[in-house]
């Protein structure tokens, strides 16, 4: 009998997934090197774009200490933390228990989007509107429904202000939706879409706390493309030159015009000789063409002819300048 014949070894034991390249061809490549991805999902940015995002959300920063500054009447400092895309559900099952979290819409984008904030924060900013000093609480607990509403204008400034900040769409508008307090009964996307989440620290006075921003990806991709740099054409098509605007205030101003024959010549002595009577044979041609001039500037070509028992002539075409 001859000896069974050794088998290799299944690509599962080597560490390495069988692979298609760009080539067409099959390799075989560590399953470590492979990343998985969700082609449904656009969350992957590009550095550059990131660091577009971050300079547009730290101008909405600084904006919106000064604005809160003014709103409390007492010193506001905020400052930009973070950005960054997170998964959905990672990001939620992440999240203390309680937090106040306000759910607003901005309009005309889709999606639900999230404002979070620490009942620590909320309570602080509900005191300095009730009058207070602005100092947290000693327990930390969740808001009642007058808190909620008070802090509701706090609220309402921060979406205004972020939606102020993107010019490129001027209809951007945010609309308050609902309240929550544990993030695990949120169901605002799926457990799959990815989220870009604004993280600002700041406070009354030396007080910081973490106050977040969330939006669903799909829901600020419109704004962010219009973030992108504009293509720089290769080659530009000449355009249509604009006709110059007439001006009314030169309607009544007097131009005069004259017509003229060019292409008789005669020597200076049949000039001295020419008396009345006399005729001058001219080229058809050169009786054809008449040269009209305004201000003493060529302008036009004519042909002679009468009109009501008066010469004239009529324009047929126009001397182009030089």
């Amino acid at each position: 009998m001859s000896e069974p014949e050794a088998t290799a070894p299944p690509v599962a034991e080597l560490g390495e997934v069988l692979v298609f390249t760009a080539k067409g061809t099959r390799e075989r490549r560590r399953a470590a090197d492979i990343r998985s991805h969700d082609f449904r999902q656009s969350g992957f940015l590009a550095a550059s774009e990131l660091r577009r995002i971050r300079q547009r959300h730290e101008q909405f920063v600084r904006s919106l200490a000064a604005r809160l500054a003014i709103f409390l009447r007492l010193e506001f400092s905020l400052q930009l933390a973070k950005l960054q895309i997170v998964g959905y559900q990672k990001y939620t099952e992440g999240l203390p228990n309680p937090t106040h979290i306000t759910l607003f819409k901005t309009d005309p984008l889709k999606g639900v989007s999230l404002l979070v904030v620490p009942p620590k924060m909320a309570l602080t900013l509900v005191d300095r509107l009730l009058g207070g000093p602005g100092q947290p609480p000693e327990t930390p607990r969740e808001l009642s429904e007058i808190e909620v509403a008070l802090f509701d204008q706090v609220a309402v400034l921060i979406f205004s202000e972020w939606c102020s900040h993107w010019p490129e769409m001027r209809d951007l508008h945010a609309t308050l939706v609902n309240h929550e307090s544990n993030s695990h009964f949120l169901q605002t996307a799926t457990p799959d879409t990815e989220m870009m989440i604004l993280t600002m620290t700041g406070g009354i006075g030396e007080q910081s706390e973490t106050m977040q921003m969330v939006f669903p990806y799909p829901t600020v991709e419109p704004l962010l493309r219009q973030l992108s740099p504009a293509l720089i054409e290769t080659e530009a098509m000449p355009g249509r030159p604009k006709k110059p605007k007439w001006n009314a205030e030169f309607d009544g101003l007097t131009v005069p015009v004259s017509a003229r024959w060019h292409g008789l010549k005669m020597s200076a002595g049949d000039v001295t000789r020419l008396k009345a009577g006399d005729v001058l044979a001219l080229a058809p041609a050169c009786a054809a063409q008449v040269q009209i001039s305004l201000c003493q500037m060529p302008k036009f070509t004519g042909r002679p002819g009468t009109t009501d028992g008066r010469w004239a002539v009529q324009i047929t075409g126009e001397i182009p300048n030089e």
